[in-house]
């Protein structure tokens, strides 16, 4: 007996079911809110752009002139000065190199200019200036300290002490202690150049001055009798000259370790007890052969009082550049 066989339908469900719905369509209430929020944050991005731009406007003429601001802020006369430094400079200095109108107020300075004037010392190395609110104005500066000193002449005028910094700048040197710069030794042998409206760095210096802190750190009673310092022959040799009050020569080398030429100087000298033979010229530039000559007792050198227009045979003088006198060197000196 044979059965058919019967297909169930497949089990539909409302998926297939077709389904011809559109979209509901966006009100008009719906749009303005879009485009109101697109509008607002367009706007926000230009404000902020514009507030960006202007800082930085601001920010630069400020920079470049800080006095164009002052008309649209409200500020007080200048009444104190506060300076802040590492050497001997006082506020008279910084009132008189400043030269402020009793009548400046604070946002009507020109900061950079003011600052020009504070560099116009040699004596200065670095500086800052700056405000403080409401009436205040604060300089801060670094100072050069002194290694050496050298006479220079301009002309027909009387000559005029500088001193030497450990970076070879000269500057005429205001507030230091009348001993200290008496201790200092003479430069020689140097060439001053002009550097547009100042005086050019000395070559050479930083290898003198290494010499010069070496002898007074570790032998001050030797340091204490040089006089004069020459650098005729560092560039062309490498060789230091110094002559003390007592009239000796003694050459280092610029090469060599200063703190063991100097102890071969002290034992030198210590051996030297006849004052009939005394040393009068001591190589110490090369090296444990130290090549010595003797002479015969002279008077000791003293330091004489600094005199406008006396250029004492102990005290070397140096002319000035092209833009005070001419390129070249007068120098005296009796050794």
């Amino acid at each position: 007996m044979s059965k058919d066989t019967y297909a169930l339908p497949e089990t539909r469900t409302w998926r297939d079911i077709p389904q011809q719905v559109k979209p509901r369509a966006m009100s008009r209430e719906g749009r303005r809110r879009v485009a109101m929020g697109t509008i607002r944050a367009a706007l926000g991005a230009v404000a902020l752009g514009a507030v960006a731009w202007g800082a930085w406007e601001m920010t630069a003429v400020l920079r470049e002139n800080p006095s164009a601001m002052a008309g649209g802020v409200k500020s007080d006369r200048v009444r104190s000065l506060v300076l802040v430094t590492d050497g001997v400079l006082d506020k008279n200095w910084l009132a008189r190199t400043l030269a402020i109108p009793g009548d400046a107020t604070l946002m009507g300075l020109d900061l950079i200019k003011l600052r020009s004037r504070v560099l116009g010392d040699a004596q200065v190395s670095s500086a800052t200036v700056g405000r403080n609110f409401p009436d205040t104005l604060v300089v801060r500066i670094s100072e050069r300290s002194p290694v050496a000193r050298l006479l220079a002449q301009s002309g027909g005028d009387s000559p005029r002490m500088l001193l030497v910094a450990r970076d070879g700048v000269a500057f005429a040197g205001t507030g230091f202690d009348d001993a200290m710069v008496a201790s200092l030794p003479w430069v020689d042998g140097v060439k001053l150049v002009r550097h547009g409206a100042s005086i050019a760095p000395i070559d050479g210096m930083a290898a003198v001055s290494g010499l010069l802190a070496s002898a007074k750190l570790e032998a001050e009673n030797l340091y204490r009798t040089w006089q004069v310092v020459s650098l005729a022959r560092l560039a062309s040799d490498g060789e230091i000259e110094v002559h003390t009050r007592a009239g000796m020569r003694v050459v280092f080398g610029a090469n060599e370790n200063y703190l063991r030429q100097i102890a071969r100087l002290d034992l030198l000298i210590d051996a030297s007890s006849d004052p009939t033979r005394p040393l009068r010229e001591v190589n110490l530039a090369l090296g444990a052969q130290v090549p010595v000559s003797y002479g015969t007792a002279a008077p000791t050198l003293g330091e004489p009082a600094f005199v406008p227009g006396n250029t004492s045979p102990a005290r070397p003088s140096v002319a000035l550049p092209a833009f005070f006198s001419s390129f070249h060197i007068d120098t005296h000196r009796e050794l």
